[in-house]
Protein backbone atom coordinates (compact mmCIF):
# COMPACT_ATOMS: atom_id res chain seq x y z
CA UNK A 1 0.00 0.00 0.00
CA UNK A 2 2.75 2.43 0.99
CA UNK A 3 4.63 1.57 -2.19
CA UNK A 4 1.53 2.27 -4.32
CA UNK A 5 0.96 5.65 -2.67
CA UNK A 6 4.60 6.61 -3.15
CA UNK A 7 4.42 5.50 -6.76
CA UNK A 8 1.25 7.52 -7.31
CA UNK A 9 2.74 10.77 -6.00
CA UNK A 10 5.90 10.21 -8.04
CA UNK A 11 4.29 9.09 -11.32
CA UNK A 12 1.37 11.52 -11.32
CA UNK A 13 3.77 14.48 -11.20
CA UNK A 14 5.88 13.49 -14.18
CA UNK A 15 5.64 14.61 -17.80
CA UNK A 16 3.84 11.56 -19.21
CA UNK A 17 0.93 11.56 -16.76
CA UNK A 18 0.65 15.37 -16.90
CA UNK A 19 0.43 15.31 -20.70
CA UNK A 20 -2.11 12.50 -20.86
CA UNK A 21 -4.42 13.94 -18.22
CA UNK A 22 -4.27 17.47 -19.66
CA UNK A 23 -4.90 16.33 -23.25
CA UNK A 24 -8.71 16.11 -22.72
CA UNK A 25 -8.67 19.76 -21.55
CA UNK A 26 -7.05 20.83 -24.81
CA UNK A 27 -9.32 18.76 -27.07
CA UNK A 28 -12.52 19.71 -25.23
CA UNK A 29 -11.59 23.40 -25.19
CA UNK A 30 -10.87 23.59 -28.92
CA UNK A 31 -13.97 21.57 -29.80
CA UNK A 32 -16.32 23.55 -27.56
CA UNK A 33 -14.92 26.87 -28.82
CA UNK A 34 -15.76 25.83 -32.37
CA UNK A 35 -19.23 24.55 -31.44
CA UNK A 36 -20.21 27.50 -29.23
CA UNK A 37 -18.68 30.19 -31.44
CA UNK A 38 -19.14 29.26 -35.11
CA UNK A 39 -18.16 32.78 -36.25
CA UNK A 40 -14.37 32.49 -36.37
CA UNK A 41 -13.91 36.25 -36.71
CA UNK A 42 -15.53 36.92 -33.32
CA UNK A 43 -14.28 34.02 -31.21
CA UNK A 44 -13.64 34.68 -27.53
CA UNK A 45 -10.60 32.78 -26.35
CA UNK A 46 -8.40 32.65 -23.26
CA UNK A 47 -5.90 35.54 -23.43
CA UNK A 48 -2.83 33.29 -23.37
CA UNK A 49 -4.31 31.15 -26.15
CA UNK A 50 -5.02 34.31 -28.15
CA UNK A 51 -1.38 35.39 -27.77
CA UNK A 52 -0.12 32.09 -29.17
CA UNK A 53 -2.62 32.03 -32.04
CA UNK A 54 -1.94 35.68 -32.91
CA UNK A 55 1.74 34.83 -33.36
CA UNK A 56 0.85 31.93 -35.64
CA UNK A 57 -1.53 34.13 -37.65
CA UNK A 58 1.19 36.75 -38.12
CA UNK A 59 3.40 34.00 -39.52
CA UNK A 60 0.71 33.27 -42.10
CA UNK A 61 -0.32 29.82 -40.87
CA UNK A 62 -3.67 28.50 -39.69
CA UNK A 63 -3.56 29.00 -35.92
CA UNK A 64 -5.76 26.04 -34.98
CA UNK A 65 -4.06 23.64 -37.38
CA UNK A 66 -0.55 24.54 -36.25
CA UNK A 67 -1.62 24.29 -32.60
CA UNK A 68 -2.96 20.78 -33.19
CA UNK A 69 0.23 19.86 -35.03
CA UNK A 70 2.45 21.16 -32.21
CA UNK A 71 0.45 19.25 -29.59
CA UNK A 72 0.63 16.08 -31.71
CA UNK A 73 4.40 16.38 -32.20
CA UNK A 74 4.96 17.22 -28.55
CA UNK A 75 2.82 14.23 -27.57
CA UNK A 76 4.82 11.90 -29.79
CA UNK A 77 8.04 13.24 -28.29
CA UNK A 78 6.77 12.59 -24.75
CA UNK A 79 5.52 9.11 -25.62
CA UNK A 80 8.89 8.24 -27.14
CA UNK A 81 10.89 9.81 -24.32
CA UNK A 82 8.79 8.06 -21.67
CA UNK A 83 8.32 4.82 -23.64
CA UNK A 84 9.61 2.63 -20.83
CA UNK A 85 7.22 4.15 -18.31
CA UNK A 86 4.43 3.99 -20.91
CA UNK A 87 4.69 0.19 -20.74
CA UNK A 88 3.96 0.40 -16.99
CA UNK A 89 1.24 3.05 -17.29
CA UNK A 90 -1.29 2.80 -14.44
CA UNK A 91 -4.66 3.94 -15.75
CA UNK A 92 -6.12 3.75 -12.25
CA UNK A 93 -4.02 6.79 -11.32
CA UNK A 94 -5.95 9.12 -13.66
CA UNK A 95 -9.28 9.15 -11.77
CA UNK A 96 -7.30 9.59 -8.55
CA UNK A 97 -5.52 12.58 -10.09
CA UNK A 98 -8.89 14.09 -11.04
CA UNK A 99 -10.20 13.49 -7.53
CA UNK A 100 -7.09 15.08 -6.05
CA UNK A 101 -7.52 18.08 -8.34
CA UNK A 102 -11.16 18.38 -7.29
CA UNK A 103 -10.16 18.44 -3.62
CA UNK A 104 -7.65 21.22 -4.29
CA UNK A 105 -10.25 23.12 -6.35
CA UNK A 106 -12.76 22.96 -3.50
CA UNK A 107 -10.13 24.12 -1.01
CA UNK A 108 -9.06 26.99 -3.28
CA UNK A 109 -12.71 27.92 -3.81
CA UNK A 110 -13.34 28.01 -0.07
CA UNK A 111 -10.22 30.10 0.54
CA UNK A 112 -10.93 32.49 -2.31
CA UNK A 113 -14.64 32.85 -1.63
CA UNK A 114 -14.69 33.12 2.15
CA UNK A 115 -11.25 33.93 3.55
CA UNK A 116 -9.97 36.29 0.86
CA UNK A 117 -13.38 37.89 0.42
CA UNK A 118 -13.53 38.61 4.14
CA UNK A 119 -10.01 39.98 4.37
CA UNK A 120 -10.13 42.13 1.25
CA UNK A 121 -13.89 42.78 1.14
CA UNK A 122 -13.90 41.43 -2.37
CA UNK A 123 -16.12 38.79 -3.95
CA UNK A 124 -15.16 36.95 -7.12
CA UNK A 125 -17.23 38.19 -10.01
CA UNK A 126 -18.00 36.84 -13.44
CA UNK A 127 -16.21 38.95 -16.06
CA UNK A 128 -17.71 36.88 -18.89
CA UNK A 129 -21.34 36.99 -17.78
CA UNK A 130 -22.53 37.96 -21.27
CA UNK A 131 -21.34 34.65 -22.72
CA UNK A 132 -23.37 31.46 -23.00
CA UNK A 133 -23.01 28.57 -20.57
CA UNK A 134 -21.19 26.49 -23.19
CA UNK A 135 -18.75 29.31 -23.87
CA UNK A 136 -18.08 29.72 -20.14
CA UNK A 137 -17.51 25.97 -19.84
CA UNK A 138 -15.05 26.04 -22.75
CA UNK A 139 -13.15 29.03 -21.37
CA UNK A 140 -12.90 27.41 -17.94
CA UNK A 141 -11.18 24.39 -19.49
CA UNK A 142 -8.97 26.64 -21.60
CA UNK A 143 -7.91 28.71 -18.61
CA UNK A 144 -6.87 25.57 -16.77
CA UNK A 145 -4.78 24.44 -19.70
CA UNK A 146 -3.28 27.56 -21.27
CA UNK A 147 -2.79 29.71 -18.17
CA UNK A 148 -1.15 26.84 -16.31
CA UNK A 149 1.01 26.03 -19.33
CA UNK A 150 2.22 29.61 -19.66
CA UNK A 151 2.33 30.91 -16.09
CA UNK A 152 3.37 27.68 -14.39
CA UNK A 153 5.26 25.41 -16.81
CA UNK A 154 6.96 28.13 -18.85
CA UNK A 155 7.15 31.14 -16.54
CA UNK A 156 7.66 29.54 -13.12
CA UNK A 157 10.19 27.06 -14.52
CA UNK A 158 12.11 29.80 -16.33
CA UNK A 159 12.09 32.06 -13.27
CA UNK A 160 13.35 29.25 -11.02
CA UNK A 161 16.32 28.79 -13.37
CA UNK A 162 16.91 32.55 -13.42
CA UNK A 163 16.71 32.97 -9.64
CA UNK A 164 18.97 29.97 -9.07
CA UNK A 165 21.68 31.92 -10.87
CA UNK A 166 20.89 35.06 -8.88
CA UNK A 167 20.73 33.25 -5.51
CA UNK A 168 23.69 30.93 -6.17
CA UNK A 169 21.57 27.77 -6.54
CA UNK A 170 19.63 28.25 -3.31
CA UNK A 171 16.67 26.03 -4.17
CA UNK A 172 13.92 27.31 -1.89
CA UNK A 173 14.84 30.98 -2.23
CA UNK A 174 14.65 30.54 -6.01
CA UNK A 175 11.29 28.75 -5.85
CA UNK A 176 9.74 31.34 -3.52
CA UNK A 177 10.95 34.24 -5.68
CA UNK A 178 9.74 32.52 -8.86
CA UNK A 179 6.25 31.67 -7.63
CA UNK A 180 5.82 35.17 -6.18
CA UNK A 181 6.81 37.01 -9.36
CA UNK A 182 4.79 34.63 -11.53
CA UNK A 183 1.71 35.15 -9.33
CA UNK A 184 2.15 38.91 -9.69
CA UNK A 185 2.25 38.66 -13.50
CA UNK A 186 -0.63 36.15 -13.50
CA UNK A 187 -2.82 38.62 -11.61
CA UNK A 188 -1.73 41.57 -13.74
CA UNK A 189 -2.61 39.94 -17.07
CA UNK A 190 -6.30 39.76 -16.09
CA UNK A 191 -6.52 43.53 -16.65
CA UNK A 192 -5.13 43.43 -20.19
CA UNK A 193 -7.15 43.32 -23.41
CA UNK A 194 -10.77 43.82 -24.39
CA UNK A 195 -11.99 41.19 -21.92
CA UNK A 196 -9.80 42.52 -19.10
CA UNK A 197 -11.32 43.68 -15.81
CA UNK A 198 -11.13 47.22 -14.43
CA UNK A 199 -8.13 47.33 -12.08
CA UNK A 200 -8.77 47.41 -8.34
CA UNK A 201 -6.29 46.63 -5.58
CA UNK A 202 -8.65 44.13 -3.94
CA UNK A 203 -9.21 42.14 -7.14
CA UNK A 204 -5.48 42.23 -7.91
CA UNK A 205 -4.63 40.82 -4.46
CA UNK A 206 -7.36 38.20 -4.84
CA UNK A 207 -5.85 36.90 -8.07
CA UNK A 208 -2.30 37.25 -6.75
CA UNK A 209 -3.07 34.89 -3.85
CA UNK A 210 -4.90 32.54 -6.23
CA UNK A 211 -1.78 32.53 -8.41
CA UNK A 212 0.43 31.77 -5.42
CA UNK A 213 -1.72 28.74 -4.56
CA UNK A 214 -1.63 27.42 -8.13
CA UNK A 215 2.13 27.97 -8.32
CA UNK A 216 2.55 25.96 -5.13
CA UNK A 217 0.38 23.14 -6.50
CA UNK A 218 2.42 23.11 -9.73
CA UNK A 219 5.78 22.95 -7.94
CA UNK A 220 4.53 20.29 -5.51
CA UNK A 221 2.28 18.16 -7.75
CA UNK A 222 3.06 18.99 -11.36
CA UNK A 223 1.33 20.51 -14.38
CA UNK A 224 -1.51 18.02 -14.89
CA UNK A 225 -3.01 18.39 -11.43
CA UNK A 226 -2.46 22.18 -11.44
CA UNK A 227 -4.28 22.47 -14.78
CA UNK A 228 -7.28 20.44 -13.64
CA UNK A 229 -7.38 22.27 -10.30
CA UNK A 230 -7.59 25.59 -12.15
CA UNK A 231 -10.22 24.33 -14.60
CA UNK A 232 -12.41 22.81 -11.89
CA UNK A 233 -12.05 25.94 -9.76
CA UNK A 234 -13.26 28.13 -12.65
CA UNK A 235 -16.20 25.80 -13.26
CA UNK A 236 -17.19 25.97 -9.58
CA UNK A 237 -16.98 29.77 -9.53
CA UNK A 238 -18.96 30.18 -12.75
CA UNK A 239 -21.67 27.56 -12.24
CA UNK A 240 -21.97 26.82 -8.53
CA UNK A 241 -21.32 30.08 -6.66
Amino acid sequence: MESTIKSYFSDSKNLLYSFLISLPLFLAYELLILISQPDASQMVRISVDSWFKSIFSLLGVNAVSITLLIVALFGLFILYKEREQLKRLRFKFFPIMLAESAVYAVLVTLIATFFISAVFAFAANDPISSLSGLQKFALSLGAGLYEELFFRVILVSALIILFQKIFNNKKWASIIAAITLSAFLFSLVHYVGSMGDPFTLSSFLYRFIFGLILNGIYVWRGFGIAAWTHALYDLMVLFLL
